[in-house]
Parts: C-alpha cells; sequence; structure tokens
C-alpha cells in the first residue's frame, strides 16, 4: 500500500511538471501579441474625379465573434484589434468607378477578454505568433450594388466580394457594407459571417468549453480620411 501510495505521488509531481512545462511552453510560442511592425497596406493611385481614403487605425476597428457553451452557459468569444489599413478610391461622380485596395489586420493582435484564449489564438488557431501568419489580408475583387450617385452625410449601402486570406488559407466572401461620406472623411461598416472549419482552422478542446459553433461573425468599422496624393 506504501508503495501505490509513492507511486501515485510521483504521477501527481510528473502530471504538475508536465502540465508547467505544456504551459511554458504556450507562452514561449504565443509570443506577447505585440505587432511585428506598424499596420500598413498597398497603396491605391488616385484616378481621375476619385478621391482616395486612407484607414485611420486609431479610430477604426476589426472584431470576430463566436458562439460557445462555457460552464454550460451561451457565450459569445470576441476578438477585437485596431490594426487594420487600406485604401477606398471614391468616385462620387461615377461611384461604380470607384475601388478598393488590399485590406490588411494584425491578426497578432487581436484581444479577447482572455489571457489563455488570446495565447490559443496566437498559438494554434490563427498561428498569428508565426510570422508568416501575423497578417490576415482581404483582397476585393468586385463591388457590387453601388448606387448611382452618392450624396455627402447619406449613407449608402453596396457588397464587396473578395478573397479572405487567413493563416495561409483564402476563401472568397461578401461584406454587407454601409458608409457615408463627409467633407474629407469616408466612414463605415462591413460584416460577413464565415465558416472557420473554410479556413481549416482548429478549436482546440479548453475545460469549460462544452461546444464551440462554425459560424464566425466579421465586423468592421472603419474611418478613412482623405489623402492628398500618392504616398501621403
Amino acid at each position: 500500500m506504501r508503495r501505490l501510495i509513492y507511486v501515485l505521488i510521483g504521477l501527481v509531481i510528473v502530471g504538475g511538471v508536465v502540465a508547467v512545462g505544456a504551459y511554458a511552453l504556450l507562452v514561449a510560442t504565443s509570443g506577447d501579441g505585440r505587432a511585428s511592425e506598424e499596420i500598413s497596406a498597398p497603396e491605391l493611385a488616385a484616378q481621375e474625379s476619385s478621391t482616395v481614403y486612407r484607414i485611420v487605425p486609431e479610430e477604426s476597428e476589426v472584431r470576430f465573434s463566436i458562439n460557445e457553451v462555457l460552464r454550460g452557459e451561451p457565450f459569445t468569444a470576441v476578438g477585437i484589434t485596431n490594426d487594420v489599413a487600406g485604401d477606398i478610391a471614391v468616385n462620387a461622380e461615377s461611384p461604380q468607378d470607384s475601388e478598393i485596395g488590399i485590406i490588411r489586420i494584425n491578426a497578432r493582435t487581436l484581444e479577447t477578454d482572455s489571457s489563455q484564449r488570446n495565447r490559443a489564438l496566437r498559438s494554434f488557431i490563427l498561428r498569428s505568433a508565426e510570422d508568416a501568419f501575423e497578417f490576415a489580408e482581404f483582397q476585393p475583387t468586385t463591388i457590387e450594388g453601388l448606387p448611382e450617385t452618392v450624396t455627402v452625410g447619406e449613407p449608402f449601402i453596396f457588397q464587396i466580394v473578395g478573397d479572405l486570406s487567413v493563416a495561409g488559407t483564402s476563401k472568397s466572401v461578401t461584406f454587407d457594407t454601409t458608409a457615408t461620406l463627409e467633407e474629407g472623411q469616408l466612414m463605415g461598416q462591413a460584416t460577413a459571417t464565415v465558416l472557420y472549419p473554410d479556413f481549416n482552422l482548429t478549436i482546440p478542446s479548453a475545460p469549460f468549453v462544452a461546444s464551440v459553433e462554425e459560424e464566425v461573425l466579421l465586423e468592421i468599422d472603419f474611418v478613412a480620411q482623405a489623402v492628398a496624393e500618392v504616398g501621403v
């Protein structure tokens, strides 16, 4: 009996050491969530009769929301970052000739309500701690439903179709978008719903989490300022 007790104590000690080692490895591989560089995206060249508006990160926000069952209760996990960049060229005289450049997001800086979830995002789910997957990008291919005219101060609704690249996988995604043109400024919101398995993402099992839905709501609230010329 005494020998059995010693064996059990040894197993507990070994298990504790393994758990501590696994936690240390998780912390080491997830990094601290700091961006490797200031966020930026390829700039658009202003065409005749168009004005380029550049997203202001400090006044913009990107979010993801996913529903799960946490400790037996419904819960919505939300990740947020303002590390987003991109150019939008608006032709107020002929809105159909407007353009949207690549929208780049630093996935490494996404923050949720849980430091453990943040580490899991960076290490296992989005793998954004790795330099190759630090950024997610949306490459617009078509803009649908633009109005014939745009009036300053009045919102207009349209859809942006493009390729969303996350952790090395790209899928076509459509964002429903509302935008408002103001004096020297463009603001709005774009939303889309995707399935995380479509991007080959895996969510590891975690204590107290019974289930996680496959649908993920993506949202971008943006404020973009007019730039005088390319390179500004």
